[in-house]
């Protein structure tokens, strides 16, 4: 069984690894990808040395399995050759995600999707991930009619530069920007690129993949993401309104239910999530639940997730397995 990581020196590639080693997968070869300026170096697993090869020569050794952690770029030219010599390759980009023909996929909610002949699988954006395993069971019980949601990203999402800014911001060094303002002391309403319609990139994955999920595509979304100072993990908050008549006692219950997320809702004692505590954790974490006064069967809750675990990481590694257990068997 080999496996191919492609964009394996880069923040989500380097969390792949940790993943991998957490679950205790098993492969026969392991196969690190990036660019050319890291060809030649090596990367250690599991106290072994593994050499970083061009992804050309990766694709020569016709690996089982990939995830590909590099942009949409190398996933448009290079997700097709390598599904073409029997690969299955997890996407992390945005490029394959709202393509009809390739499943989005969250295990926990639409594994099923998984076949044989689906060659090229898509990993969701990961504040699209931690929202919808929070809803899961909230729109399969009840349905959900529409979502006003805000996010407070981190600069993680960004990549290592992104991290560089806010560090080098923080320590009052020149350091090469990767946002157009400052982000240590700031907020920044604006993540991707803005697009005619006034939404940016990053808000429309939100509507689009949420629907392509619950295969729902009468859900209305309405986003707002926006890029913190902070290195843990993404912070939403959610307010959902719902078809169905719901309590809140109801409605926390179809939460705390839905697989691989974790109730943190004591506010008399201070516990809510926060990405501070997200970090390096799989799980999603919802608190601050509560009704909306001014809307009928309408909550408000905030979601918290490392979004280079459960956001990328995790969520490759699981579909992964998944393959392994269910299709490669």
């Amino acid at each position: 069984m080999k496996l191919c990581i492609v964009g394996a020196t880069g923040l989500v590639g380097r969390e792949v690894f940790e993943v991998l080693n957490e679950f205790n997968l098993s492969f026969d070869e392991i196969i690190p990808v990036a660019s050319s300026k890291s060809v030649g170096s090596e990367i250690y697993f599991n106290k072994k040395p593994l050499v970083v090869q061009d992804i050309e020569t990766a694709l020569s050794h016709k690996p089982d399995l990939a995830i590909f952690s590099a942009g949409s770029e190398v996933s448009a030219a290079y997700a097709p050759k390598f599904a073409e010599v029997g690969c299955y390759v997890v996407d992390n980009s945005s490029y394959w995600r709202l393509h009809d023909d390739i499943p989005l996929i969250v295990p926990e909610i639409n594994s099923h999707l998984l076949t044989k002949d689906k060659r090229i699988i898509s990993n969701p954006n990961c504040s699209t991930i931690q929202l919808v395993l929070a809803l899961n069971l909230v729109q399969r019980k009840y349905g959900i009619r529409r979502i006003v949601i805000s996010t407070y990203q981190s600069v993680t999402g960004t990549g290592m530069a992104a991290v560089r800014q806010l560090i080098g911001e923080r320590n009052s060094e020149m350091v090469e920007k990767a946002y157009p303002h400052p982000i240590d002391m700031n907020c920044l309403p604006h993540a991707g690129k803005f697009l005619p319609n006034g939404y940016t990139t990053e808000e429309e994955k939100l509507i689009h993949e949420t629907r392509k999920i619950f295969q729902d595509p009468s859900i209305e979304v309405s986003p707002t993401v926006v890029r913190v100072p902070v290195i843990g993990g993404h912070s939403e908050s959610v307010n959902v309104e719902l078809r169905s008549a719901c309590t809140l006692d109801e409605f926390r219950q179809a939460i705390a239910e839905s697989p691989s997320v974790v109730i943190e809702d004591e506010p008399e004692k201070n516990i809510y999530p926060m990405p501070l505590y997200a970090k390096d954790k799989n799980e999603v974490f919802v608190g601050r639940i509560r009704k909306d006064p001014t809307r009928e069967n309408t909550f408000n809750l905030w979601v918290v997730a490392d979004n280079l675990r459960k956001g990328a990481a995790t969520n490759a590694v699981q579909i992964v397995k998944y393959i392994m257990e269910n299709i490669l068997k």
